[in-house]
């Protein structure tokens, strides 16, 4: 009897699960589309997400090339702005892989390039900068070797 009951509670699990599923797949289309940053630089990147789209997607726009969207409850995307866009208002569009409707969506694109914000600053090192610091390296390590030479010379002679 305990067998029996426990296989009607697991079959209709499953049937409730089974029927659920198509349910939560299916999708009215992109909605409540972002991008962060709103006002993007030439060259600089720009995420994009959207939710409505179960089976992931794709964002366009004359900003950038087409990219694919995630699949998920919120799909997430990362435009790479072309260098040589011209700064302006622009939109980009989304569209889900299981539906036809497209969605748009405003952004601006500045003039120049962005700091590289972080450790380093906007530039890297020069070629002068990076022979300064290697030579430095070297100079410490060949101090350091003779140091444990000339210390392992004294901890002889003293025995």
């Amino acid at each position: 009897m305990r067998a029996s009951r426990a296989l009607a509670v697991t079959a209709t699990a499953f049937a409730a699960v089974g029927l659920a599923a198509p349910m939560a797949a299916a999708t009215n289309g992109p909605s409540n589309i972002t991008v962060n940053p709103y006002s993007v630089h030439q060259g600089a990147t720009m995420k994009v997400t959207a939710q409505g789209c179960g089976h992931g997607g794709k964002v366009w726009s004359n900003a950038f090339p087409t990219t694919e969207l995630s699949a998920g409850g919120t799909g997430y995307a990362t435009a790479h702005i072309r260098h040589n866009t011209t700064p302006g208002h622009y939109n980009l569009s989304v569209k889900c892989n299981d539906n036809s409707r497209i969605e748009t969506h405003k952004f601006t694109v500045l003039a120049g390039n962005g700091a590289q914000g972080g450790l380093g600053g906007s530039m890297g090192p020069s070629s002068v900068e990076m022979q300064v610091g290697g030579g430095l390296v070297a100079a410490a390590a060949v101090g350091g070797a003779v140091f444990l030479v000339r210390r392992r010379r004294t901890s002889h002679a003293a025995f």
